[in-house]
C-alpha cells in the first residue's frame, strides 16, 4: 500500500484521533491504522472509521442532553 499524499510505503501501526465538536472534544490515543513511513500520514481502515463514527454519533446525542445549545 502506498501513501495517497507522498506515495511512501505504508505499514501497520497506531495513530491518535482527535475531533472538536459542538460541546466536547474527543481524543483517542491509539487507533489501529496504516502509517506512512515517509510522511507519517495515518490511514484508518473502514472498520475503525465506522467505530469512530458510531462513537461520535453517541457522544453527539449525549452531549445535547448535558450542554447548553
Amino acid at each position: 500500500m502506498k501513501c495517497s499524499f507522498c506515495q511512501g510505503k505504508m505499514q501497520n501501526g497506531a495513530a491518535p484521533f482527535h475531533v472538536d465538536r459542538d460541546g466536547y472534544n474527543l481524543t483517542l490515543g491509539a487507533i489501529p491504522a496504516w502509517i506512512c513511513t515517509q510522511c507519517g500520514e495515518a490511514h484508518f481502515e473502514e472498520e475503525e472509521v465506522q467505530a469512530i463514527q458510531n462513537l461520535i454519533t453517541l457522544l453527539d446525542q449525549q452531549a445535547k442532553k448535558i450542554t447548553l445549545q
